[in-house]
């Protein structure tokens, strides 16, 4: 049974969650307690999957609490439910938080997102990979765009199309904006999930500060990782996510495509950060035994980079079609399909880019099989394999 720790210094708070989530007890375990003191009390005897915590306590308030969490159980997910609605308390709680909910919260709202992070365990089986993408708290860019972030922010004349131009020309920090920008803080009426609306919507101030925020904006770290050329990983993704844009363009997904094709390479930010070694010998065996990348660090990791990466983009709430993208756009096999969706237009997009995942990390891995014409038929494309190509070749 899956637990769930929920911390609030008023008592009639919790009582009313006690009360209102009683029908959740023969699905999740859960507990109550009045302060961050008592909610480590219980973690150090306990387990926990999900920690849902106000943000203003005495003594040892919402951030205080995550932080230590973060350090001591990082796989667990940690969501704040709290009164407060400036930007400000929202940026301080990036690194800490997983998720954001006003208060009051309705029930089925706090029921229906902790069980979309409860079901994200299913792409990570292991507390030990938990741990790893939990612990996160820095996600390296590309140095090159760090200077010219550093440099874009003290200039005046900078506007927010310029602004928004280098966000989207980096997957960690266009990752971190979306997620700010659609959280419980700005109560929006519709998801955002285009990289300018999202700086326009936050503003220059607010992109301004995330991009100075050293938990967010640290450079690629030192030691080599098998190789990986960050600057060819970042041409990759680019070229699926404005192949997965022309084969969208003008249909209802065709930001959540774009924004998949983004982020799909995400979970080797985190790989390359956490653990480069095993990383490393996941590309030896792939070189060696002439296997797909991904299958050899599933063999090696546990899991590839594609899960990981989705895990990661899920317990910050990013949109499920996205989450679901990422998490099998090498194995697209593994979801059953009904029509051309998001998942799909990856698929397509990933095959026919001029570059693949295993580019970045030098010739000797082997490239991905790619899919056929008959794919598009599977999945009810509205677009033949020649159209597919035009598309293609005129975006990109």
């Amino acid at each position: 049974m899956k637990s769930v720790l929920f911390v609030d210094d008023e008592r009639p708070v919790l009582d009313g969650l006690r009360s209102r989530l009683h029908r959740l007890n023969s699905k999740w375990s859960m507990k109550f307690v009045e302060s961050g003191a008592l909610a480590i009390e219980q973690m150090q005897d306990q387990r926990y999957d999900v920690i849902v915590t106000d943000m203003r306590m005495p003594t040892m308030d919402g951030a205080k609490l995550l932080e230590y969490v973060s350090g001591h159980w990082p796989e667990t997910v940690r969501i704040v439910l709290s009164g407060y609605a400036e930007l400000e308390q929202a940026m301080s709680l990036v690194p800490l938080a997983h998720q954001y909910l006003s208060k009051p919260c309705q029930p089925q709202q706090l029921e229906n997102v902790i069980e979309r992070c409860l079901l994200l365990h299913g792409l990570l089986n292991e507390p030990r990979l938990r741990a790893i993408v939990g612990r996160i708290r820095k996600l390296p860019s590309v140095p090159s765009l760090y200077v010219a972030l550093q440099a874009i922010i003290g200039d005046e004349n900078v506007t927010l199309r310029d602004v928004a131009k280098l966000v989207a020309a980096d997957s960690a920090l266009a990752a971190r904006v979306l997620q700010i920008v659609n959280s419980a803080f700005f109560r929006l009426a519709k998801r955002i999930s285009n990289i300018e609306q999202a700086v326009s919507y936050l503003g220059f101030k607010a992109i301004r500060n995330l991009a100075m925020s050293v938990e967010l904006f640290s450079r690629w770290p030192g030691g080599g990782c098998a190789g990986l050329d960050l600057d060819r990983l970042q041409v990759h993704v680019h070229a699926v996510a404005a192949a997965a844009s022309a084969l969208t363009v003008k249909t209802s997904i065709a930001d959540d495509a774009m924004l998949a094709g983004l982020l799909h390479d995400i979970g080797y930010w985190v790989l390359a950060q956490e653990c480069p070694d095993e990383l490393n010998s996941a590309v030896a065996l792939a070189s060696s035994s002439g296997i797909p990348l991904h299958a050899a660090e599933t063999q090696v990791i546990g899991a590839s980079h594609a899960e990981i990466g989705a895990y990661l983009l899920g317990i910050w709430g990013l949109p499920y079609s996205v989450v679901e993208a990422v998490a099998h756009h090498h194995q697209p096999g593994r979801v059953t399909h009904s029509e051309f969706d998001v998942l799909s237009a990856v698929v397509i997009a990933h095959s026919l880019a001029s570059t693949d995942d295993a580019a970045a990390f030098g010739t000797a891995v082997p490239p991905d099989p790619r899919i056929d014409a008959s794919y598009l038929t599977a999945v009810k494309a509205p677009f033949d394999w020649n159209e597919a190509l035009r598309r293609v070749a005129e975006r990109t």
